[in-house]
């Protein structure tokens, strides 16, 4: 087990495996980084304030509520 062939193998297949991990292991942080990222634009365009085309079709259906509301209840309009 002296050969230093044998140990020279042996360190420069270690060492090749230890860069292997690690070059998986970037690429699985950096993957996890931009996962992150994207959810945190997600959630800066959800909490944006909404559009006036929005903020009309919200009110329209708010309306159709009421009158469906109102028939449901038997008032007249």
């Amino acid at each position: 087990m002296n050969d230093p062939v044998i140990l020279a193998t042996i360190a420069a297949s270690s060492l090749a495996g230890l860069g292997l991990v690690a070059t998986a292991a970037l690429r699985g942080w950096r993957g996890w980084l931009d996962l992150k990222r994207m959810e945190i634009q997600h959630r800066a365009e959800a909490t944006s304030p909404p559009t006036a085309g929005s903020r009309i079709e919200i009110a329209d259906l708010k309306e159709r509520i009421r009158k469906l509301e109102a028939i449901a209840a038997g008032v007249d309009l």
